[in-house]
């Protein structure tokens, strides 16, 4: 057998199962109720993109060249922007922004991007998107799951991952904890590749940026700020995102990500360079995931559910007080299926992920379902 052969071997062996499967019988027995499966178990937009994205995709579709991988100077522009027009993001250069063909893929490849191996430590949250294991067990780093910089002990870590608002669980972190982080990482020369795709989506706490100038003074050194237009502008389908920081750490993703043909496809750069122009959709389909939010969380405390953190983002991070697997076979005696506390690490056991991402006929069944 080849070397080659063997550490791909390696490498498949040591990812964990891809969790959606393993909740395959519990989703079917969900889908047998009377009325129909309600779905909240993964966050994927269902409401309509908006026709003037879908007008700015479908206005450079004849073009046939290849894209560039550092994106358009429309797009880099946009997202300039954007960021400083809806978080208060200063400081961030045109060149500092990069385009990515979604950002799990982003998440997933940072590490081996980066030049990490396993002599290096990755440091994700301790109730984390799974990607972020995946993509130090990819480079095959060693991983550290730890909220705060004391469990880091004496060793130096090459990357620390964070993500306000959290995906599962809504939590946000203040200016004084990112404050924090930076001081170390800067004291270390640590690179914080922060995942902000839901920071646009703070409900009862404001969210802000690792790159807001009062977490950073303006300096955006040794820092990723990671954004997707999934959730917002509704354009998962588009694999819409980009990552903007550190103009020496954006230079040295774009030069890897050229050899290896990691290209934006032009009419999507199009897009979501009209999405990033253009806050009025935004704001539509905020309000969209304000009132379902609203509707479900209501019904899930009348049902005995208490829902932790939950400041943010597209979920509500739910428990009854046991077992998460336990808990999903209630829901699913409903017609309801959320995802498993478990998928995010072993601290998240007795909880639940109850997403918004469903249409408001499903919200409102899930409402009547869980009050009996």
């Amino acid at each position: 057998m080849s070397a080659e052969v063997t550490e791909r071997r390696r490498v498949s062996a040591a990812l964990p199962d891809f969790p959606w499967d393993t909740i395959a019988e519990v989703k079917a027995r969900a889908a047998a109720h009377p009325g129909g499966l309600v779905d909240l178990s993964v966050g994927t937009p269902v409401d309509p993109v908006d026709p003037l994205i879908r007008a700015a995709l479908s206005s450079v579709a004849e073009v046939p060249g290849y894209p560039t991988t550092h994106g358009t100077p429309e797009l880099r522009a946009a997202a300039v922007a954007a960021l400083t027009r809806r978080f208060g993001i200063t400081a961030v250069p045109e060149a500092a922004v990069l385009p990515v063909i979604g950002t799990k893929e982003l998440i997933a490849g940072l590490p081996r991007l980066l030049g990490l191996g396993p002599a290096d430590l990755v440091v994700i949250p301790e109730v984390a998107y799974p990607t972020y294991e995946v993509g130090g067990l990819l480079a095959g780093t060693r991983i550290l799951r730890a909220d705060g910089l004391t469990r880091l002990g004496p060793e130096t870590p090459a990357l620390i991952y964070l993500n306000s608002p959290s995906n599962p669980t809504g939590r946000v972190l203040g200016v004084e904890h990112l404050r924090k982080v930076v001081g170390f990482a800067r004291e270390r020369g640590v690179i914080v590749a922060s995942d902000e795709c839901y920071l646009g989506l703070a409900w009862e706490e404001p969210a802000v940026s690792i790159l807001d100038p009062r977490v950073c003074d303006g300096d955006h050194t040794g820092l990723l700020a990671v954004h997707s237009l999934s959730k917002t502008s509704n354009l998962a389908s588009y694999r819409a995102g980009f990552v903007a920081g550190d103009p020496e750490l954006v230079a040295e993703l774009l030069e890897v990500r050229k050899h290896s043909g990691m290209m934006v496809p032009f009419p999507i750069q199009a897009a979501m360079a009209a999405a990033l122009g253009d806050d009025a959709h935004e704001s539509v389909q905020r309000q969209r995931y304000r009132a379902r939010r609203e509707i479900l969380r209501s019904a899930l405390l009348d049902a005995g559910f208490r829902i932790d953190h939950s400041e943010a983002g597209l979920y509500l991070w739910s428990t009854r007080g046991e077992a998460c697997r336990t808990t999903l076979e209630w829901l699913a005696e409903r017609g309801i299926l959320a995802a498993p506390g478990e998928f995010y690490g072993p601290a998240g056991a007795r909880h639940v992920r109850i997403a918004l991402t469903a249409t408001d006929e499903r919200i409102e069944t899930a409402a009547q379902r869980l009050r009996g």
